[in-house]
């Protein structure tokens, strides 16, 4: 246990060293934060201590060792906002050896055929609509994920390594590169799981390459030019706990729940506690199972204070539902998630599937 406490003691160290927090803007690389797998969307994303599969890549690299067959393949596609965004994940992951696991994880998220109108007037004043052209703008995440278990029995300890595309039609893009460190320990039980997204923080740098005639309309428009520019996104610690019962004695019946709480350390964000420099917001998740084959999930998330349209102060929360079904080694999984909060009710329909490959593996 005492080793336990000195990683994240750790942990908690590079945080609030790290010195770069004050040049940092908030909410970087945001699509990071969204969510991978039906799974965990349905159940508000409390799964970093209970996450056991080919997800672990993007939720919490230790997770990856709970896979016990050769190779997991997993695949997600989400609409959102009327199918105008795109969400795409694919990953591979399994075993190494007892003692060992790696995964490759790749994350989409784009918006296609935006209309650029910065040349819609032509020399002469006037309009002229074959001059509008669209182009697409794409963020990417690709992630290398090792796994390992500690001496400490129970305690596995997983980093990620990650580079970052983000790519703006032909006008901007930039590249980046982070690393994620996660670990998850069982105590009489219990599941506990910690990770620190972004730990060194992540640097995007991005170079502009705007022709001329687009300048010059931006120049006569009030706009400033963008130059190039190092954007950093500051390190986020999410720690959770997980426990899963049975419910009758032949152990048909299953029923699990997941408490996280997500700290982030980039100003004041609209969650339940809040402070200058550090916010904290928590989600919950719950999982009914019977026989290992059907799976029913719940989840709560979001939660925020807010004003109504009379000016009164009140609490807004995101709810989240899914289903999964395990057939022999594939598994189906959908999530029925909010995007905004209950009073807005912009829900998606989210599927993912997940494939074992080949034997299993003693653990």
């Amino acid at each position: 246990m005492k080793q336990l406490l000195s990683i994240f003691i750790g942990i908690a160290t590079v945080l609030f060293v790290n010195p770069v927090q004050a040049q940092a803007p908030k909410y970087s690389n945001e699509f990071l934060a969204i969510g991978v797998g039906a799974r965990a969307l349905s159940m508000a994303n409390a799964t970093v201590a209970s996450v056991n599969d080919v997800t672990s890549g993007y939720w919490n690299p230790a997770g990856l060792l709970g896979i016990n067959s050769k190779a997991q393949v997993g695949l997600m596609h989400a609409e959102y906002f009327a199918s105008i965004a795109k969400y795409d994940y694919l990953a591979v992951a399994g075993r190494i050896d007892s003692m060992s696991s790696f995964g490759v994880s790749m994350v989409r998220f784009a918006v296609d055929d935006i209309p650029n109108t910065t040349q819609l007037i032509d020399a002469g004043g006037n309009i002229d609509y074959n001059r509008i052209t669209t182009f697409t703008a794409a963020d990417y995440a690709f992630l290398l994920s090792y796994a390992r278990k500690s001496p400490i029995k129970g305690l596995n300890y997983g980093v990620n390594a990650k580079i970052i595309r983000r790519k703006v039609g032909d006008f901007a893009g930039a590249w980046g590169f982070g690393i994620d460190a996660g670990a998850q320990y069982d105590l009489k039980g219990f599941h506990l799981g910690a990770v620190v997204r972004d730990v060194t923080s992540t640097f995007n740098a991005w170079s502009f390459n705007l022709p001329q005639e687009m300048q010059d309309v931006f120049l006569a428009t009030g706009n400033i030019i963008p130059t190039n520019s190092l954007e950093l996104t500051l390190p986020r610690l999410i720690m959770g706990a997980s426990k899963q019962v049975t419910l009758d004695k032949k152990q048909k019946f299953t029923l699990g729940g997941e408490l996280d709480l997500i700290n982030t350390f980039d100003g004041k964000r609209n969650v339940i506690v809040r402070t200058g420099v550090w916010s904290m917001e928590p989600v919950i998740g719950f999982e009914a199972g019977f026989k290992n084959i059907v799976f029913l999930r719940g989840g709560i998330g979001n939660i925020q204070k807010a004003k109504d349209v009379f000016g009164k102060k009140v609490t807004t929360f995101q709810p989240n539902l899914g289903i999964g079904i395990k057939i022999k080694s594939l598994t189906i999984d959908y999530a029925l998630t909010d995007v905004g909060d209950q009073s807005v009710a912009l829900y998606s329909n989210i599927f993912s599937l997940k494939l074992d490959i080949n034997k299993k593996i003693q653990k």
